[in-house]
């Protein structure tokens, strides 16, 4: 009997949860039973989409606000601490510019601030910058621009790290933190990222 439940599992596309966890569940009717089987599956599949996203973010490590200090943070006025926690800021479409010398957690709060993302289900991509240049310019010369792009449209959040570290201000970066897909295609129009950035509109952390 498991085995054809399985077999019809996976004809269905239902996953092995079904078949793992059915016997375990307790009801007094069929109606429950087939409730609490439905929201197991809905629960594993939730467990899995985050699991998902956290892969595909592609963090370096992993961060979160527990043992982060805001204590030398500027927060400026157009955000909250608050919403920055909960990441209020991708559902109004807004972007943040993480600030400062290297070494004060731009990263860190970055990461935590994506990884928070991909627990509320948001497709979350963290680059370092130059590393998002490079596969850019690859997609370029092989002619998959146009896709790679529309793959970064598809993500509710892009981290850009260590932006401008390469300039002549070593000693300082930027970490970009961008939820508004629209800026992605009015980028490809516009390859000068200072004044690109000077045109948007930013909550800039320092």
């Amino acid at each position: 009997m498991k085995e054809l439940i399985a077999q019809y599992c996976k004809e269905l596309r239902l996953g092995k949860s079904i078949v793992e966890n059915y016997q375990r569940i307790q009801a007094e009717t069929n109606e429950e039973f087939l409730l609490k089987l439905l929201k197991l599956e809905i629960e594993n599949r939730r467990i899995s989409r985050k699991n998902r996203y956290l892969k595909q973010a592609n963090f370096e490590v992993m961060k979160s606000f527990e043992d982060y200090s805001f204590e030398n943070v500027q927060i400026p006025q157009s955000i909250t601490l608050e919403e920055l926690r909960e990441g209020r800021f991708l559902e109004k479409k807004e972007n943040l510019i993480l600030y400062g010398p290297v070494g004060t957690g731009k990263t860190h709060m970055a990461t935590a601030i994506g990884i928070a993302a991909c627990n509320r289900e948001k497709k979350t991509r963290f680059y370092r910058t130059a590393t998002l240049v490079n596969e850019l310019v690859e997609a370029k010369n092989n002619g998959t621009l146009k896709r790679f792009l529309k793959t970064l449209r598809k993500t509710d959040l892009l981290i850009c790290d260590e932006w401008g570290l390469h300039t002549a201000r070593p000693r300082r970066s930027t970490t970009l933190v961008s939820s508004d897909r629209r800026k992605i295609r009015e980028e490809q129009r516009n390859n000068h990222n200072e004044s690109r950035i000077q045109q948007m509109e930013w909550n800039i952390l320092r």
